[in-house]
């Protein structure tokens, strides 16, 4: 696993990819994006964080099959079945140190999936603004359980 700057790259050029994978899941539609240049949408909504840095991979409806997933070494999960592999519980603190930090998902943190709290502390210096960025993200995913 990349550290340093290295990762900081990486990371950086998986957000460029998952944003022009969001451009292109949304069927021409780009999302909400920040001032030009940015790679950080000014919303704080769990759904717009989610359309714009996960849909890539993830797909629009959370299921796995996003525009960029057939270029992945590793399938991404289908997200709306968390609770369901959690005995119909959906676990939203370890979702959220999955998004933050990996957690134990193996694809987390690698090259094939880095993390987003330290993503989005790169792009936002308001710890306070990924906390609730992430917050919302992970709201958003229990709100599309089956």
């Amino acid at each position: 696993m990349p550290s340093g700057p290295r990762r900081f790259v990486a990371a950086a050029a998986f957000v460029s990819l998952a944003a022009a994978g969001a451009a292109a899941a949304g069927g021409g539609q780009q999302p909400a994006a920040g001032p030009r240049g940015s790679l950080l949408t000014p919303s704080l909504a769990g759904v717009d964080n989610f359309m714009l840095y996960c849909a890539p991979c993830h797909g629009r409806d959370g299921r796995g099959a996003g525009p960029v997933a057939a270029a992945l070494k590793t399938t991404p999960a289908d997200l709306t079945r968390i609770a369901i592999r959690n005995k119909g519980i959906f676990p939203a603190g370890r979702v959220r140190q999955f998004v933050t930090s990996g957690g134990d998902v193996a694809a987390h943190g690698t090259s094939a999936m880095p993390v987003w709290g330290p993503t989005f502390r790169a792009l936002d210096l308001s710890d306070t603004l990924v906390t609730i960025r992430i917050a919302n993200v992970v709201a958003y995913l229990e709100s599309i359980q089956q």
